[in-house]
């Protein structure tokens, strides 16, 4: 068996990388990032160190890599061969990587098993964003002949990867829990041999508890602590404020969750507590400043704040500390990082309606619109 998966960086080696490797597969890393494919390629293997109350390290070996921007034709024949192809390189980045695999499918053998592709992204339903990227760059008179030959798959994936130490090499330490879920209706009872994975019907409910409980807590967390001037994760929620904060925010996100989806509200409290737990792991070295970067794709409509706050406020209540938290993201001044800089150019450049509009996706007519309003208003002054 072969997978063939984008993104060589932490996440795809010392995640999404490692459990294909133990679920058989002849692993095939594709990147642009020259000297980490030269270093993948030199290397008979690398090591996940797992850091938790049980420290394991796995050894992960069986694997190649591929520079995309310069060895695109023998990646397509790579893709147009494989049994499964995943990607870990930010949802933005999809399009870029989509005219690759749209080339393997028309290239693969129609006699073949169809390609299992899986899109692992911190997003909601980053597969689907794929797939239209992948049939738009098929002429329409031919989508109808390939596109038995790959089936997409949407996925949640969740597992802490911290920045790396600089003499890491290709090694990678994240935390020892993760999560890989996968929507099992679209392989028609053939789905993949993952057995790190977890296959279920509907995969929404698990999308958005881990959006909105991992992903808007571990934010929470970075711009409150970014406030309160502290340098990782761990330290922050040490700061009795900063853990107030996050179990705010997510006691309202938890509420929406279990309103919407049917949790069992014992089981979400525990998963909340769990999540918590996690990002205090003083082995996982996490920094405010990495969590908290990129704060303009994290203020988007369907993201970790403004999404699960639109649903609470379309429910007719006002969630106050997901606005205290937009607040903190707004405080968020970073100059190494690009989007932290764009945020305050336009936070200075624009009014607080237009900021909102551009940026949080909002229009005057919801029912957040004004609250997000007055939080980028305070923000200004």
């Amino acid at each position: 068996m072969k997978a063939v998966h984008f993104g060589a960086g932490n996440i795809g080696r010392g995640f999404v990388g490692l459990l294909l490797h133990e679920a058989g597969y002849e692993v095939v890393f594709a990147d642009v990032n020259a000297a980490l494919i030269d270093a993948l390629n030199a290397a008979p293997n690398y090591r996940v160190h797992e850091a938790g109350e049980e420290p394991v390290t796995r050894v992960v070996d069986n694997f190649r890599a591929l520079n995309s921007a310069t060895q695109e034709d023998q990646l397509i024949e790579e893709i147009a061969t494989a049994d499964v192809v995943t990607t870990a390189v930010g949802p933005n980045v999809l399009k870029f990587v989509a005219p690759v695999i749209a080339a393997a499918i028309e290239r693969r053998d129609a006699g073949l098993a169809p390609l299992a592709v899986l899109a692992c992204e911190n997003a909601i339903n980053a597969t689907d964003q794929l797939a239209e990227h992948v049939r738009s760059a098929i002429a329409a008179d031919r989508w109808e002949d390939v596109a038995g030959r790959a089936v997409f798959a949407n996925t949640a994936v969740d597992r802490i990867v911290p920045g790396q130490a600089d003499d890491a090499g290709i090694d990678v330490t994240v935390e020892s829990f993760y999560e890989w879920v996968i929507e099992a209706p679209a392989f028609g009872g053939n789905p993949p041999m993952i057995p790190g994975a977890t296959f279920v019907d509907n995969l929404e409910p698990y999308i958005e508890r881990k959006l909105f409980t991992v992903n808007t807590g571990h934010a929470t967390v970075a711009y409150f602590g970014f406030s309160a001037g502290v340098t990782t994760i761990s330290d922050a929620l040490a700061v009795p404020a900063v853990a107030d904060a996050v179990r705010r925010v997510l006691e309202e996100t938890s509420a929406l969750l279990m309103a919407k989806h049917g949790l069992d509200a014992d089981t979400q409290r525990a998963y909340r507590e769990k999540i918590l737990r996690r990002f205090a792991n003083p082995a996982l070295p996490d920094t405010v400043e990495r969590v908290g970067r990129q704060p303009l794709r994290k203020l988007s409509r369907h993201e970790r704040f403004i999404g699960p706050a639109a649903e609470i406020a379309e429910g007719g209540t006002t969630p106050t500390a997901l606005l205290e938290a937009v607040g903190a993201v707004l405080r968020f001044r970073v100059p190494e990082d690009e989007q932290s800089v764009e945020l305050h150019e336009q936070l200075a450049v624009t009014s607080p309606a237009e900021f909102v509009t551009a940026v949080c996706g909002l229009d005057p007519a919801h029912p957040l619109f004004d609250d997000v309003v007055a939080v980028v208003s305070e923000a200004k002054r």
